[in-house]
Order: C-alpha cells, then structure tokens, then sequence
C-alpha cells in the first residue's frame, strides 16, 4: 500500500567495536507482511545489525523504525510492536516456563486471564506442557529456544526477530514452529529471520537480504536474489567464498 511504513527500516546503521567497523552504513527495508530472511557469513554484522534494530544495542549512526516509530526515539512504543528472540537469549533460571510467561505478560501490562490463556496454548503447541512446570535452568538448549520463542509470541506483536529461532530443536518442534510462524505471516504478521541454514531460509521466507562486511550486497524477492541459483550458490557467489580443492586434506581418506 503507498504510503504504508515498512515493518522495520534501517538507514545509514553503522557500528564500530575498537578498530572493527562490525555495521558499515547499513540500509534495509523489510516490507509489511513478509516472512524476511538475513544470511551473512559469521562477522558479517548479521546479529549486531538486529540489535541494534530491536533497541538492544545502540548505534553510532543511523536510524532504526519499526512501522515508522523510531526505535531510539520512542524506545516503548517501538518494543510494543514487537517480538523478539535474540541469539544467546538469556532468561530467568529459577522461574519455570509457565511462571516465566506470566511474568512476562504482566511485565507487559497484558490481563492476567489473558496471559495464563495465551500461556496454555503456546505450552500445548510447543510441547512443553510438562515443562511449564519445570525450571528454566533445567531446560535443554531446544527447550530454551521454544519457550524463548513462546515470550516472543505471547501479546501477538506486529513484527518478529528471529536469531537462529530453530537451532539445536528436534525436527518434530521445527516442523510445528515452521507451522506458527507460517500461519502469523499469513495473519497479517511479519518475520525477520536470521540464520545459517540456506534451506530453512528457502523453505520459508519470501524476501531475503545478503549481508557482508557490515553492509546489504542484495536485498528483495527470494526469486531475485537467487538469479536462477540456489539460494546457497548466490550466497557464495556474493560473499567471495571458494569451496576447498579436490586434492586437499587427502590425508583423511583411509
């Protein structure tokens, strides 16, 4: 629609850790209703781009607008619209998963009645009923990635940011996540998702953008970043890297 924000825009996003310029200039656009891939190799800026998009990192230039509203600017109103599960998501390890989500909810000044409903359903669907009783130090890395994903869902944002949302989750839960995420974008909901897997990224986004260097080497339509490649082959294309010689490490053939 003309005229309509995009679900998240960064403009001219850098950032510099000592004598690393991790974010160089960066410009993205990730249309409403899309389901939004990001690769890049490791180091390319992928996670520190996302923090700084969501308000966890704070940038040494540029701006970052999450449906128009200024992350920096109106911080609150920013977080409002959306879900986040971020890469190394730490939580609270002597609450279990039902308390976390309740707490969660309120912390977001949701009704309780509310929170407790919108809890049982992400448990069920997740397959972590049982573990809604169970603390969250005792989770195994699936388990934490699930219930990360649960507080990120739970007030029905308008846009998610997904770091790595499927890794180390058996292949049962990935095919049920794959479901919810589907049926949000379908929704009227938007999907950011940053991860390694080129076949994960194929199978479920619409749009996906290619970051190396700190900076956006292609950005659009699946189809047209792709060229008539897979999605794998462009990636290696754009980001100049080189698959080993046939005759290297001959020493690990018996």
């Amino acid at each position: 629609m003309r005229g309509h924000p995009p679900a998240l825009r960064l403009a001219g996003l850098s950032k510099t850790f000592g004598p690393k310029r991790a974010v160089d200039a960066l410009d993205l656009e990730v249309p409403d209703g899309s389901f939004f891939g990001l690769v890049g190799p490791n180091g390319a800026g992928k996670t520190t781009s996302l923090s700084m998009a969501i308000g966890l990192l704070r940038p040494d230039a540029g701006r970052a607008e999450i449906f128009g509203v200024d992350v920096w600017a109106d911080a609150p109103a920013a977080k409002r619209l959306i879900g986040v599960l971020p890469d190394g998501l730490a939580l609270p390890e002597r609450l279990t998963g039902r308390e976390l989500l309740r707490f969660t909810g309120l912390l977001r000044g949701m009704d309780r009645a509310d929170v407790d409903r919108r809890a049982d359903e992400l448990l069920a669907v997740l397959d972590l009923d049982g573990a809604g009783r169970t603390l969250v130090m005792e989770y195994s890395t699936g388990m934490r990635k699930k219930i990360g994903l649960a507080t990120a869902l739970l007030h029905a944002p308008r846009l998610l940011v997904l770091d790595e949302p499927l890794e180390a989750v058996d292949p049962v839960s990935a095919a049920t996540i794959k479901v919810i995420l589907r049926r949000y974008v379908e929704g009227g909901g938007t999907v950011v998702l940053s991860s390694h897997v080129m076949a994960v990224v194929e199978q479920l986004c619409d749009h996906v953008a290619v970051i190396a260097s700190g900076r956006v080497v292609a950005a659009g339509p699946l189809a047209a970043v792709r060229g008539g490649l897979s999605l794998e082959e462009r990636f290696v294309s754009l980001v100049g890297g080189q698959l080993p010689e046939v005759g290297e490490l001959t020493w690990l053939a018996s």
